[in-house]
């Protein structure tokens, strides 16, 4: 059986290897900058010691990893960095293993996919509270939830916005039906938490002739989505996640969820327990970094990497160095 220490060592080695992988316009996968002090205090005893970092692989999740390996390294450890690694359930597995020491995780994306359940929990401290319970006994240790939400939304253009006064869901009940278009990724159209159920939520039934119709419904590939809302021919609504750089590059507008139907989808920092008893500072550094993250804040973030090509490491440590989290060496 391999050790810990050999484990990581070929996790590391994996990663590596999907770090050079393609070329082209894309997130970036480089080492983070020094780190000078700022905000941040070291961790009494974190000196010389090992802390493992992982995150997924796609903007969001680099940039938050990049976060994270930046707050280990400002407060004392020595971060190894096993940030971008494929997939949802290959960064919880190495949590449960214990090959790695923290990563930034979904609330929601925890309840339903690595948990099982059937429905998500609206409520975010609720749906918060009820992952940091069920994950005890994984081993594992949810720190508090950030303001930042990765959940679903209807987006529309800001100049149709504007014109119309539309600023929350319940708004689409009055507006006109030939103008309640809609365009949403295939997913989407028949999620048990997609467009069916968030309309009837909202008092439309999609077929209807006084609802949604379905001729005003179009399903398009995700980047599709946002062009097409941005443009106004296809669709005036469209689905979107909440944090997504697009938004603010289009100018899109997002809806309020007024009734509250999206499952909430917060980025909290989580800590292998084991870990985090021997240092339990730690917790508050990673809490004192993701409670000034919100979504206008990351959006700004993906929008650097995604469409100004900007490497995530950098666009990383220039958020935490804005914030007086750190400061530059």
């Amino acid at each position: 059986m391999f050790s810990r220490k050999h484990t990581r060592a070929a996790a590391l080695g994996v990663v590596g290897i999907f770090a050079l992988a393609g070329c082209g316009l894309g997130p970036s996968t480089s080492t983070v900058p020094a780190v000078g002090q700022g905000s941040l205090e070291p961790v009494e005893g974190a000196e010389g010691q090992e802390l493992v970092v992982t995150s997924k692989n796609f903007t969001e999740q680099i940039i938050l990893g990049k976060i994270a390996v930046l707050t280990a390294e400002a407060a004392g450890f020595e971060p190894q960095d096993m940030t971008n690694v494929p997939g949802s359930q290959p960064v919880r597995n190495l949590m449960t293993s214990g090959d790695a020491d923290v990563t930034v995780e979904y609330t929601g994306t925890a309840w339903l996919t690595y948990m099982g359940h059937e429905q998500g929990i609206p409520d975010q401290q609720e749906q918060w509270q009820a992952v940091h319970d069920e994950d005890l006994g994984n081993g594992l240790t949810w720190g508090a939830p950030g303001t930042l939400n990765n959940t679903y939304a209807l987006a529309v253009r800001q100049e149709y916005a504007e014109a119309n006064g539309i600023t929350e869901l319940s708004d689409l009940a009055r507006v006109p039906v030939e103008d309640r278009t809609i365009c949403v990724e295939s997913e989407f159209n028949s999620r048990s938490d997609g467009l069916n159920p968030m309309l009837s939520a909202y008092g439309l039934e999609r077929g209807a002739a006084d609802g949604v119709p379905d001729s005003n419904i179009a399903i398009l590939d995700t980047g599709t989505v946002y062009t097409a809302t941005a443009g106004g021919d296809t669709c005036n609504f469209g689905e979107v996640f909440t944090t997504d750089g697009r938004i603010d590059s289009l100018n899109l507008t997002v809806l309020e969820d007024d009734r509250n139907f999206f499952p909430a989808y917060n980025a909290s920092p989580v800590f292998n327990t084991e870990f985090l008893d021997r240092y339990p500072e730690l917790e508050d550094r990673y809490d004192e970094v993701v409670s000034r993250l919100t979504d206008e804040k990351m959006r700004d973030m993906n929008l650097k990497v995604d469409v100004e090509g900007q490497d995530p490491a950098q666009v990383a440590f220039d958020w935490m160095v804005g914030e007086g989290l750190i400061s530059e060496s």
